[in-house]
């Protein structure tokens, strides 16, 4: 290969790639770094430095985008930072709960790319956790217990228990808020892998066949499980440096920062195939 890849040592997941610029990649390359990203899940590329059209571009090798890039910021277009009662800011704190992306829309997303900007002073910090070794560390009768079962998915429903609904009107779209729940497996098999991994998160409720109660604790029980080390890793940003990662495998979180500081963050959604990705509405 023409890079350098080195594991992250104390997670069942990531790697840390080096030895490349990801805007002068040849087709041979990028099938060597697929198979890679396949293998490992989460690519870290520290300093790459890309502008916006060169991210784009950069994720749409991996295959359609569901929405264009978008900033994740506590920072308005005029460069002023947003007061506490933004709903952008209630979408970021929302965000801080594990999670994977678009689980709440029909079409769950392949992946992600994200690329950092501003970074604040201390804290600011994502998270992944690796859902396929969470699955394979189950005891087979909890296995058992949830290989048939299926929950909701609502970005509406994960942002009002933290108190949010969105105002009318506001320079935040929405995005996702007005969409009826999908109905998604808790286990979920990974189209390119053929792995088994767990389908939870922030967004997962109403589980079928069980209480409110009941399935609120279950969910709670395989986050606590799943999102603990070696299955998580949190990386520390610096401008200039970009990950992907598998949402497929993977849910990931963002962790507090004095939010008076700016952070500039920006994504790129990779759109998940509508074979294996696709749930019905409620």
């Amino acid at each position: 290969m023409n890079f350098e890849v080195a594991p992250i040592v104390d997670a069942t997941f990531g790697a840390r790639v080096t030895g490349l610029k990801l805007t002068e990649i040849d087709k041979a390359t990028f099938a060597d770094l697929y198979q890679t990203w396949l293998e490992y899940a989460l690519l870290i590329f520290p300093g790459q430095h890309l502008s916006n059209d060169e991210q784009t571009a950069f994720a749409k090798r991996f295959g359609e985008l569901e929405f264009d890039l978008v900033p994740i910021s506590n920072v308005r277009k005029d460069g002023s930072v947003r007061p506490e009662d933004d709903d952008m800011i209630k979408l970021l704190k929302g965000n801080m709960g594990w999670h994977h992306d678009s689980t709440y829309v029909p079409i769950q997303a392949k992946g992600a790319v994200f690329t950092a900007h501003v970074v604040p002073s201390s804290g600011g910090a994502t998270g992944w956790a690796d859902m396929r070794a969470a699955y394979d560390a189950l005891d087979a009768t909890m296995r058992e217990r949830i290989a048939d079962l299926s929950a909701f998915h609502s970005l509406r429903h994960s942002q009002a228990k933290i108190g949010h609904t969105a105002k009318k009107g506001g320079d935040y779209a929405g995005y996702g808020l007005d969409q009826d729940p999908p109905l998604r497996p808790l286990v979920k098999t990974h189209p390119e892998t053929q792995r088994k991994s767990l389908l939870i998160g922030r967004h997962a409720y109403g589980i079928v066949g069980l209480a409110e109660d009941e399935s609120e604790a279950l969910l709670q029980e395989l986050v606590d499980f799943a999102c603990q080390p070696p299955r998580t890793h949190y990386h520390h940003w610096e401008p200039g440096d970009a990950v992907v990662w598998d949402n497929r495998r993977l849910m990931h979180q963002a962790t507090p920062w004095p939010m008076h500081e700016p952070r500039i963050m920006y994504h790129a959604r990779i759109a998940g195939d509508r074979l294996s990705e696709f749930a019905a509405p409620a």
